[in-house]
């Protein structure tokens, strides 16, 4: 017989230094087009490509109608003009009736034109939406990404930021191809009335655009990247309050919850005050360069005006048309404020997937990392040679554990508070793979796992008995006689019975939503069971009834649990004593000392590691 005997205590190790920042990207840069092109890629080239250049297709052909229509509005206009200074009725009123007929199909096409705009945006976001939810549910990213420093609110950026992310690209997209016809139309106006003007026209835009882009474009991505990581956060210590409402009401914690949401608030008011003085600065420099056109092409044509080279209609028809081009060449600086906040977005998006997405830097779950804890399949579930620390820390709270549970065998875990209890579940389940050693484990889907604070999602009491599966083919008898099994004989009939839709977390109790968590064991008959003080709010008569419908059923067991009634349904003891050491024996050789909540055993001090099995300690 092996005998299983203590681990040498280790000495904690500081915690890792924080990864080094992300640097920021700069405006307009190779790298900003990288990201952008990054997340957009897959939807162009991917499944919904026929789709999504049908659509942009179409976009194009409704753009060029409506610049041929802006252009031929602006004809008239001038034509108006010099029919008004010429006292000419019938010209005028040609023009008039000119206008209204181009008017007739203008408008349509103007309100079609961006219904079928905002109509693509939202296939867009639907499309990627699905893709980042894909990559974030699968292989439990969700869960990981909460140990990652850097990765703040994903939940903001799947909900918002792709919303925002597709409705500016597509709206960026269609100005630059507006802007560029709206070029090549107006220039071409412009050119036939006045070569001084275009030139003047090409280094106004240019200069000032240059200006623009050096003096707003960093500053103004690194406040708006910062509002929206503040926001978020604000919004979320919000919603802390409501998730957690009963547990404040009775702390009487709501002085500490103010003075918390406070903080938050103050670092977005804070971060939004410079957002506003850099934008402020940003309006005025806008407003300036736009202004100015009111007065450069009638400055630039006045001579040819008095002289009666040029007629008063063709100066108001080449100002209409200055300001067309240079809103075109001008297309950044006018949308300086929008370009800013939406690189800052992507930015986001593209962190975001570089975490959940296939391509992503984090490895699937499952596969073997360098100084990590390797997963394997297996008939039964063996660890080898088990080291264990938190995520993000070297701190050892298991050291060197082997240990093997054949079919049918229940292993109780006990210790002080903080010994890694929870933490040996969380490998086991594989969602910690830091430190080493390896787990050979039969397929997740045999797991099933109930913590002290059960899940509870929102739907009908039958959803909430057959979870996580959508389905069951267990009838509804069957399912008001598990009910029954876990002493919960009148819920249905108290909720409206099992398609009753109610708000569970707050009706049931602690103690009724563990029993609920049994029956969808029962439901699920899973071949091993994993419970993380899953009792703790029962009276140890229920305690006892459920554990023994456990041992009746087959699975085997692994519990966190501390009321020795629960010793008597297991076949061993795992006890962790801290600073990585711990001991295994067979459940009728351990005992509790005092009733108290800790676990005890004189032998096991001072022991040093030995190798062994579950089936060996019982031998």
């Amino acid at each position: 017989m092996a005998t299983i005997t203590s681990a040498r205590p280790v000495a904690d190790i500081d915690d890792a230094p924080p990864p080094p920042k992300r640097r920021r990207t700069a405006f307009l840069s190779l790298a900003a087009w990288r990201q952008f092109l990054n997340v957009a890629k897959p939807y162009w080239l991917g499944e919904e490509k026929k789709t999504a250049w049908v659509l942009l297709t179409l976009l194009i052909v409704l753009m060029l109608f409506e610049t041929k229509f802006a252009v031929m509005l602006n004809n008239q206009a001038g034509e108006m003009t010099s029919a008004l200074a010429a006292k000419e009725g019938d010209r005028f009123w040609a023009s008039v009736r000119a206008c209204l007929f181009v008017l007739a199909f203008a408008v349509p096409i103007y309100a079609f034109y961006y219904y079928m705009r905002d109509l693509f945006a939202n296939k867009w976001r639907r499309w990627l939406t699905g893709r980042l939810l894909d990559g974030y549910l699968k292989e439990r990213k969700y869960y990981a990404l909460g140990a990652d420093s850097e990765m703040d609110n994903p939940d903001q950026r799947i909900s918002e930021d792709i919303n925002t992310f597709t409705g500016r690209s597509i709206n960026f997209l269609l100005i630059f191809l507006g802007s560029a016809m709206q070029l090549v139309a107006f220039s071409a106006v412009l050119w036939s009335i006045s070569h001084l003007l275009v030139g003047v026209l090409v280094v106004y835009a240019l200069v000032g655009t240059a200006f623009a882009l050096y003096a707003f474009g960093n500053p103004l991505i690194h406040l708006n990247f910062w509002q929206l990581r503040r926001e978020a956060d604000f919004r979320f210590s919000l919603m802390r309050v409501r998730e957690n409402a009963e547990s404040i009401a009775f702390y009487r914690g709501e002085a500490q919850e103010r003075a918390h949401i406070d903080s938050k608030l103050n670092r977005v008011i804070q971060n939004f005050d410079k957002l506003i003085k850099k934008q402020r600065s940003l309006n005025l420099y806008q407003r300036t360069f736009s202004q100015l056109t009111l007065v450069l092409p009638a400055a630039i044509l006045a001579q040819s005006v008095l002289s009666g080279e040029l007629e008063v209609g063709s100066a108001t028809q080449a100002a209409g048309a200055f300001t067309a081009v240079l809103g075109a060449v001008g297309v950044i600086v006018d949308n300086f404020e929008s370009l800013s906040r939406f690189v800052a977005g992507v930015g986001r998006l593209q962190a975001l997937s570089d975490k959940i997405l296939p391509n992503g830097i984090h490895e699937a779950p499952g596969e073997t990392k360098a100084a990590g804890i390797e997963l394997h399949p297996g008939t039964q579930l063996s660890l080898e040679s088990l080291t264990l620390h938190p995520p993000l820390s070297e701190r050892v709270l298991i050291k060197e554990l082997s240990l093997v549970l054949q079919p049918g065998d229940a292993l109780l875990i006990t210790g002080d508070s903080g010994c890694g209890k929870s933490s040996l579940l969380r490998a086991i389940a594989g969602l910690w793979q830091t430190g080493s050693g390896r787990i050979h484990h039969p397929p997740l889907e045999d797991f099933f796992f109930l913590p002290q604070q059960p899940y509870l999602q929102h739907g009908s009491l039958r959803s909430q008995l057959i979870y996580p599966s959508a389905t069951s083919d267990l009838s509804d008898e069957q399912l008001l006689a598990i009910l029954d099994q876990v002493y919960l004989p009148e819920l249905a009939e108290r909720v409206g019975g099992l398609s009753a839709v109610q708000d569970w977390e707050k009706l049931l109790s602690v103690g009724e939503q563990q029993r609920m968590a049994f029956a969808r064991v029962l439901v699920h008959a899973p071949r091993i069971v994993i419970l993380d003080e899953a009792t703790s709010a029962l009276d140890s008569g229920n305690e006892s009834a459920l554990y023994g419908r456990l041992r009746e059923s087959g699975a085997t067991l692994i519990s966190i649990a501390h009321r020795p009634a629960v010793l008597r349904h297991h076949t061993h003891v795992l006890h962790l004593q801290g600073e990585g050491a711990w001991a295994l024996h067979a459940s009728g050789d351990f005992q509790f000392s005092d009733g108290s909540n800790d676990a005890s055993h004189e032998k096991d001090k001072g022991a040093m590691p030995a190798q062994g099995t579950v089936a060996a300690a019982a031998a």
